[in-house]
C-alpha cells in the first residue's frame, strides 16, 4: 500500500518519486490530485494507467507562477485579468498553447490548447521546487468518486502508487471552475470552486454555459464522479431501501426510514454543502443501498458546481 506522510514529512520524497518520473498522491484547494512531471511522456501515461483514465480526456496542467504559466500558453487580456483575480486558487483556463510548450501530448489529448491552473500551498511549492509543471487529475479511478482526503485516496488507489501527501481534508470540496476564453466569449466548460457571479464581477460581463463538441477540457465525460450506486436526484419522497444525501433543514417525507442519512449542510451553506459532497457520497456509497436519494438542492452560486456534479454521478454508465 502507499506510503501516507504528512505534509511536513512527504515534500522531499514527493520531488524524488516526480523527478523520477512517478505518480505523486497530493492535496490541493480542491481535491487530491494524481500528479507527474507534465514534460515526461511516461510519467504523463502512469497517471492515466494508475486511474485507468481514457486518453481522450486531457489533463489540467499545475503551475506555480506566471512566468511558468505563460511559457506554456497565451494568454490574452481577459486570460490576464482572470489569472490575476483567481490564482492561486480553484480557476481553470483553457489556452491556446504556445510553440515550444515542452507539455507532453498526451497531457492535451492531441489538442491545439491547454487546461491551466495555478493551486495554492503544498502543490505549488512542489511544482516551484521541480520546476516543471504537474499533470495532476483528480487521484481517484476514471469516473469515480474524487477523493478529498488521504484516506480516500488511500482506499481507492492505495496499491497503485507508492506515496500519498496528506494535508487533511481539502477545502474546496469540488474540482476547479474550467473556462474557456475566445475571441467571442468566455465559456464554462465546467462550473467549479469558482462561481459564474465571481467570474462575472472580474470581467464585467456573463460567462456561457458549455463550449463547443467533444471533449475540450477534463470533467465533461456525461457519467462522471459516481459511486457504485445508483443516484436519484431531486427526490421528493425517499423510497424503501434507499440512502437520502439531504441538503438543508427539511426533510422528505421517508426521510426517518433512510438506510443511511447524510447532510451536506444542516443550514444550507454552500460552501460547507461543496466541501462535504464526495466525502457523504463515499460515506452512503458504503451503507449498502442500492440507490442513493439525493434531495433538491438550488441551482445558484457554488451549488451550480454541486449540481453538475451530482447529475454527472446519476448520468448512465458505460
Amino acid at each position: 500500500m502507499a506510503r501516507i506522510l504528512p505534509l511536513e514529512e512527504a515534500f522531499d520524497p514527493a520531488l524524488d518519486l516526480l523527478e523520477a518520473g512517478d505518480v505523486v498522491a497530493l492535496p490541493t484547494e480542491t481535491v487530491y490530485g494524481l500528479a507527474a512531471d507534465a514534460t515526461n511522456g511516461e510519467a504523463v501515461a502512469r497517471i492515466f494507467e494508475v486511474k485507468g483514465r481514457p486518453r481522450f480526456n486531457p489533463l489540467i496542467v499545475h503551475v506555480s507562477d506566471m512566468e511558468m504559466a505563460q511559457k506554456i500558453a497565451v494568454f490574452d487580456d481577459i486570460s490576464l485579468r482572470l489569472a490575476a483575480g483567481f490564482w492561486p486558487g480553484p480557476l481553470t483556463l483553457v489556452l491556446p498553447l504556445r510553440e515550444g510548450h515542452g507539455v507532453h501530448p498526451l497531457v492535451t489529448a492531441g489538442l491545439d490548447t491547454v487546461a491551466l491552473r495555478m493551486p495554492r500551498e503544498f502543490a505549488r511549492e512542489v511544482i516551484d521546487e521541480l520546476r516543471h509543471p504537474l499533470a495532476a487529475p483528480s487521484a481517484n479511478s476514471s469516473g469515480r468518486i474524487s477523493a478529498t482526503t488521504a484516506q480516500a485516496v488511500e482506499d481507492d488507489l492505495g496499491d497503485r502508487i507508492k506515496l500519498i501527501a496528506d494535508g487533511g481534508p481539502t477545502h474546496v470540496g469540488v474540482e476547479s471552475t474550467i473556462l474557456k476564453v475566445t475571441s467571442q466569449a468566455v465559456y464554462m466548460l465546467r462550473p467549479g470552486g469558482v462561481t459564474a457571479g465571481e467570474i462575472r464581477n472580474a470581467i464585467g460581463f456573463d460567462v456561457v454555459r458549455g463550449g463547443g463538441k467533444g471533449i475540450e477540457a477534463p470533467g465533461m465525460l456525461a457519467s462522471h464522479y459516481a459511486p457504485n450506486a445508483a443516484v436519484r436526484l431531486g427526490a421528493t419522497e425517499l423510497r424503501e431501501g434507499e440512502a437520502l444525501l439531504a441538503y438543508g433543514p427539511n426533510r422528505i417525507p421517508g426521510a426517518d426510514k433512510a438506510v443511511a442519512m447524510l447532510n451536506l449542510s444542516e443550514k444550507g451553506h454552500m460552501r460547507e454543502a461543496a466541501a462535504n459532497l464526495y466525502a457523504h457520497l463515499q460515506a452512503l456509497d458504503r451503507s449498502g443501498a442500492a440507490t442513493i436519494a439525493v434531495e433538491p438542492i438550488p441551482e445558484d452560486g457554488l451549488c451550480e458546481a454541486i449540481n453538475d456534479r451530482l447529475r454527472r454521478a446519476a448520468a448512465p454508465r458505460s
